[in-house]
């Protein structure tokens, strides 16, 4: 039996190819073909649009999919969403569908756009968002370049946006925020009550966050004098506690723990002060809590 499962193509790609390296499994996928080979005889991967994930899922082509949580809700796909993995293309962080005008419009706010030309991919979600607060305009599919669009080809646009870069190059501000999206594992109903599937499926789920979670963290391990034990132990922030092990040599133990990334900078100054001795800050793959 397999799990077949789809992976996202496009920017998310190398994202999520590299969470699963970490997780432990090898992808490997040529630029021509859609069938990657991955180094697990129970699973088959096939690399797809985020945007079609979510009804192939539905549809039980695929057991489960890689897409993003703005996808399901614009298929209005009925699955089931097994784990958040919140990553993207440029980071460890949600992505944001923006709405957004000229510089120079008149457009204040999102009431400002009645009877208004409204350019966007994710149509549903934008027909939605307007309902809200209950403005009738024009919503349009846009095939793409949809910075460009504004001012002669729409009033506006909802586009997709993790740095703003491309919005702040086509001379385009920010309105309002439609929707904050985060990748969703997300399986078909059918396949979710296979007991085989079902298990293959959480396992893997274990991976992957454990995976990502590594991503923000590092070890450090370190040799400390009995006399400078305790100043050394309050300096670190751990997870649980820090690991503490004898040392062959007297008075002497060692110290590992897992400190969150962005701290490490400036604890490790400290812990030198504190008197650790041969400290060594390595990498993770995976953290599993």
């Amino acid at each position: 039996m397999k799990l077949r499962i789809g992976l996202p193509k496009g920017s998310l790609q190398s994202a999520t190819l590299k969470m699963f390296k970490k997780a432990g499994y090898d992808i490997l996928a040529s630029e021509r073909s859609y069938l990657p080979v991955i180094d697990d005889e129970e699973l088959e991967a096939i690399l797809i649009r985020a945007q079609e994930i979510p009804r192939y899922v539905e549809d039980g082509v695929l057991d489960v999919g890689l897409t993003g949580e703005d996808w399901i809700r614009e298929r209005r796909a009925k699955v089931v969403e097994v784990a958040e993995l919140v990553y993207a293309k440029q980071g460890l962080k949600a992505v944001k569908w923006v709405l957004a005008v000229p510089n120079n419009s008149a457009v204040k706010s999102v009431v400002d756009l009645k009877g208004k030309r409204i350019a966007t991919e994710l149509v549903n979600v934008t027909k939605s968002y307007l309902r809200k607060y209950g403005v009738k305009a024009d919503v349009e599919f846009s095939w793409g370049a949809t910075e460009v669009k504004p001012p002669e080809l729409a009033d506006a646009i909802v586009e997709l946006t993790e740095t703003g870069e491309s919005l702040r190059a086509n001379n385009l501000r920010v309105v309002d925020i439609v929707l904050q999206s985060t990748t969703r594992l997300i399986a078909n109903r059918k396949a979710y009550q296979n007991k085989w599937k079902r298990r293959k499926l959480n396992n893997l789920t274990l991976l992957l966050k454990g995976a990502l979670l590594a991503e923000e963290k590092v070890g450090l391990k370190m040799n400390v004098a009995e006399k400078n034990l305790r100043r050394v132990i309050s300096v670190l922030p751990a997870m649980r506690t820090p690991t503490i092990s004898k040392l062959s040599e007297k008075d002497w133990w060692a110290v590992e723990t897992v400190i969150d990334e962005s701290t490490a900078r400036d604890i490790i100054p400290k812990l030198k002060e504190a008197g650790g001795e041969g400290i060594i800050e390595y990498g993770l793959n995976k953290v599993i809590l």
